[in-house]
Formats: C-alpha cells, sequence, structure tokens
C-alpha cells in the first residue's frame, strides 16, 4: 500500500509531497524547537531537475518571522541556514546531523541566506488536518497564483546573477524572482522567473502586500510585467490551495 499525502502552504508558495509505502525506510521527524544557531544541517532536494543533491550549511535562527521576510499574512516563524537552495530544493527535507527532519526547504533570498518550515509547525499541521479529517470539517483554503516575490531594490538589479535586466524606472516594483515548481498556474499564464510585476488590476505594485491583496479580493487578474525593455500584460485566474496552520 502507498499513500500520498501533499501539505500546501499558500504562505510559503509549495506543496511538499510525501510518499511512504510498506518496508520503506523512513526518516524521523525531529524538534525543531531544540535548533540552536551554529548548528550543522543537511538539505536534500532536487535543484535543476538533478534528484538527490545534498547540500550543508549551519542554521543563523530557528526563529526568523515571516514578516521579516515581507510575508505580511504570515505567522510562521522560519529555521534559517547558509545551506544552499536552489530552484527545486523547495519541498526537500532539511535534515540535522541526527539523521531527523527538522525542516521543509521552502524559500532561497540569496547566496547564504535560505529558510525552512520548522518540523514543529509540519507536526502541528499533520495533528490539525488529522482532527479535522476525524471531525469530517471542510479544510479551510485560500487562494494563490503560484509564484515566489521579493520587492525589487538597486542591489538586485545590480545583481546580475538574478537575471533581471530592467531600468530604474522599476526600482520599486516587485520582482517575480522564482517561479513555484509545483503550480503551472503561473508559467501557462506567460511569467517567467525576472519577470517585474508593474501593475494588478490597474494598480501600481510598489510592495507585495499590493499582489497579495489583489489574489485574496479578486476572481481574476489582469497583470503588467516588464519583461527586458517592454511592459507585457497577462491574465492569471487564482487557484485554491488548503490553508498550512
Amino acid at each position: 500500500m502507498t499513500v500520498i499525502l501533499a501539505i500546501p502552504c499558500s504562505t510559503s508558495n509549495f506543496i511538499c509531497l510525501l510518499l511512504w509505502q510498506d518496508k520503506l525506510p523512513v526518516l524521523t521527524l525531529g524538534r525543531s524547537a531544540e535548533l540552536r544557531p551554529g548548528e550543522f544541517v543537511v538539505a536534500i532536494g532536487s535543484p535543476f531537475k538533478l534528484q538527490n543533491t545534498v547540500t550543508t550549511g549551519i542554521v543563523s535562527t530557528a526563529q526568523r518571522g515571516g514578516k521579516e521576510l515581507g510575508l505580511e499574512g504570515s505567522d510562521i516563524d522560519y529555521i534559517q541556514t547558509d545551506a544552499i537552495i536552489n530552484y527545486g530544493n523547495s519541498g526537500g527535507p532539511l535534515v540535522n546531523l541526527d539523521g531527523e527532519v527538522i525542516g521543509i526547504n521552502t524559500l532561497k533570498v540569496t547566496a547564504g541566506i535560505s529558510f525552512a518550515i520548522p518540523s514543529d509547525r509540519i507536526r502541528e499541521f499533520l495533528l490539525k488536518s488529522n482532527s479535522r479529517k476525524i471531525r469530517g470539517e471542510e479544510k479551510p483554503k485560500k487562494k494563490f497564483i503560484g509564484i515566489r516575490m521579493s520587492t525589487l531594490n538597486q542591489s538586485s538589479q545590480m545583481d546580475t546573477s538574478n537575471g533581471l535586466t530592467c531600468d530604474n524606472q522599476v526600482s520599486d516594483r516587485v520582482n517575480n524572482q522564482d517561479l513555484l515548481i509545483m503550480s503551472p498556474l503561473s508559467t501557462r499564464a506567460g511569467l517567467r522567473e525576472g519577470d517585474v510585476i508593474v501593475r494588478i488590476n490597474g494598480r501600481a505594485t510598489e510592495e507585495t502586500s499590493v499582489i497579495q491583496q489583489a489574489v485574496r479580493n479578486e476572481s481574476v487578474l489582469s497583470v503588467v510585467v516588464r519583461r527586458g525593455n517592454k511592459d507585457l500584460k497577462f491574465t492569471i485566474v487564482p487557484a485554491t490551495v488548503d490553508v498550512f496552520n
């Protein structure tokens, strides 16, 4: 018998698929509350479709608030590490030296600054989800469009590694930095990594909160992006995802 459990998270833009089968070895879910700065961790994933890629790093903090990362609606304290996380690592485990999963890799800001959802939060989600299932309750949902965002500033424009070719006129706009690998919504709509979102439903996007509000409140999104020196218009219909709480 094989069981697949999907753990979607609209706040952190990923869906983790956990699969286990009879007689397969499993990893223990550790206690992220016991993590301390300076501890060594191992990130496992498939960046750029390279399966079973392993990188190492140390923990900077186990309590980096989501609001510090510009995630206004987040109440999660993330694990910050310098383990290298790239496109394709999201959803992979962050493991301590005892072989316990202490986080789920979810976000890279820049080289040496990456974040994972703590295992204690995963455990809490699983317990609540199972409790709702037993009671026959419907799962709470949120809308999402399947992108990661960061506010574009002068330093990110100068960093050629992010693939941006925009000019100073979009210095305060939002950069569609990394498309969600397991959601085809934005790729089907036509958005690409490195696109700079300048307007959404006719409103200028100086902050990520403008886009988050539009996703929550609107059924159809008219998005204008700057790609190189061109402005392009796309239409996106948000999908729904189970709330990670």
